[in-house]
């Protein structure tokens, strides 16, 4: 391949890719318990052949992106079908969402118990760390997996698919909206199509994965797209995204910044304007690191603050009390109560990877090895050192810059610093920063980063064995092999 690639090629490399992991996940995907694997290890080497083969194929395309949106839509259409219609691969999450639905339609509360109250057939198939815990997901979600539930009954099939179907629905409202959020804060739609919906990470874990991000994301890009024009219907929608999973929430902020300054959404004007008020800022609190801290925060709550003192209360005021009723009204509808909030530390269990976890855990070590008592308090400390540095990033993201953008590097540190990390989480940013980061630096170490995150989750959903690590080592070789025999090359 020339280092400009043709984009036909690109597109059928992709479903070439997208084809061998199906075929793979048939034998070492996320099956449901007691389904026999006599080809596992051989469908590994497949997964991670097919999965270079496509990390290869949407690199190449990003160097000769056409501009045609149409076309990127059906070239998405094409990769994403066979893994639609394959296995849950990735994850297994898919199966606690079908039992926590199921647990919803029996009237068990799932803010209070895990799915091993509910036991059968669907508690089966949801790995032990999870069986005993709450749904961290919010009403709207658990509403749509209880009328799955509903539908499918024991079937576990049939639930998976209609699982799938949501998922697939939150991707077409993705989308449909990324382009016109992207035209709004004046970024090329094909680049924020080609990373943000194209992306391998989107494919593997929205599509194939089924994970319920992609509704929540889905919501929260159509509310910001129609906040730019209508806020109220846009903070309806971000509201409804917070009330699938909670750090959709943030965009609220970006919400009533809209509303406050219609403008402002868009990636340079609204930058400039805020450059001079934050140097006015920072001029009032010279002096030590400390006081820089203050100019920075100060800086970004004036840039909110921005406009007429009647229009910046309006935006504020209304942007909340949109979002409480919509909550208000969800809630009621869904009839599963408020334990949601109380539930939103579920996925930091004790054994949970995180980069602040990690780094905790090896401070334990050390101090255990040194006979501390402090020990026990390395992992905790480290999270909300993490936590901290996330908060941080989020207040320089909103000083420097524009409140799509700003929203995406804010969900994008808490992803990556926060006390629980999934390879997907890093789409909770990266899908606005794909719709508002003006072309540089941040895009190309998004694109490298869901490159390298796509391959670090084996299909099962299970952590990696030694021997599986070896497998999978083996596919993404006899990948590179055929990729550059066939005179395949990434561009640089």
């Amino acid at each position: 391949m020339s280092p400009y690639p043709d984009p036909r090629s690109c597109r059928w490399l992709g479903v070439a890719g997208s084809v061998a992991l199906a075929g793979g996940g048939l034998a070492s995907g996320a099956l449901p318990v007691l389904t026999l694997r006599p080809h596992a290890d051989a469908g590994l080497i497949v997964v991670y052949f097919g999965l270079i083969v496509l990390i290869s194929a949407w690199w190449a395309l990003g160097k000769a992106l056409p501009s045609s949106e149409s076309w990127l839509r059906r070239t998405l259409l094409l990769w994403l079908l066979p893994l639609a219609l394959g296995p849950p691969l990735f994850s297994r999450d898919v199966y606690s969402y079908l039992a926590q639905g199921a647990m919803v339609v029996a009237g068990i509360d799932v803010y209070r118990f895990g799915p091993s109250h509910l036991g059968g057939p669907l508690a089966d198939q949801v790995p032990m760390i999870w069986r005993d815990t709450p749904a961290p997901y919010g009403p709207v979600f658990l509403r749509i997996a209880a009328a799955v539930a509903q539908v499918a009954q024991s079937d576990v099939i049939a639930g998976v698919a209609g699982l799938r179907v949501v998922a697939l629905a939150g991707l077409g409202l993705l989308v449909f909206f990324l382009p016109r959020l992207a035209r709004i804060c004046q970024v090329d739609p094909a680049a924020a199509l080609w990373l943000g919906a194209l992306n391998p990470l989107v494919l593997l874990h929205f599509v194939a994965g089924a994970h319920n991000d992609a509704v929540m994301m889905g919501l929260l890009v159509a509310g910001l797209a129609v906040a730019a024009r209508y806020p109220i219907p846009g903070a309806v929608l971000v509201a409804l995204a917070g009330l699938v999973k909670a750090p959709a929430a943030l965009g609220l902020l970006a919400v009533a910044w809209c509303w406050a300054d219609p403008a402002g959404i868009r990636v340079k004007a609204a930058s400039d304007q805020a450059s001079h008020q934050g140097k006015a800022v920072a001029r009032l609190w010279p002096g030590s690191a400390g006081s820089r801290v203050k100019a920075v925060a100060g800086t970004a709550f004036t840039r909110l603050w921005a406009g007429s003192a009647g229009r910046r209360v309006k935006a504020v005021l209304g942007t909340a009390s949109v979002a409480l009723a919509t909550g208000v009204a969800a809630t009621f509808a869904a009839g599963t109560g408020y334990g949601w909030m109380s539930a939103l530390d579920t996925p930091v269990s004790a054994s949970n990877w995180s980069l602040s976890s990690a780094i905790g855990r090896l401070t334990g070590e050390v101090l255990r090895s040194l006979g501390s008592d402090l020990a026990a308090l390395a992992v905790p400390t480290w999270r909300w050192i993490g936590i901290a540095a996330a908060a941080a990033t989020a207040l320089v993201a909103w000083h420097r810059h524009s409140p799509v953008y700003a929203l995406g590097l804010s969900l994008a540190g808490f992803a990556l610093l926060g006390p629980a990390t999934r390879p997907w989480y890093l789409l909770w940013g990266l899908i606005p920063i794909a719709a508002a980061a003006p072309p540089g630096a941040a895009r190309r170490y998004c694109a490298a980063l869901c490159a390298i995150l796509a391959i670090v989750v084996l299909p099962d959903g299970y952590p990696p064995t030694v021997a599986q690590l070896g497998l999978a080592a083996a596919g993404s070789a006899l990948a590179a092999v055929t990729l550059w025999r066939a005179g395949v090359r990434w561009p640089a």
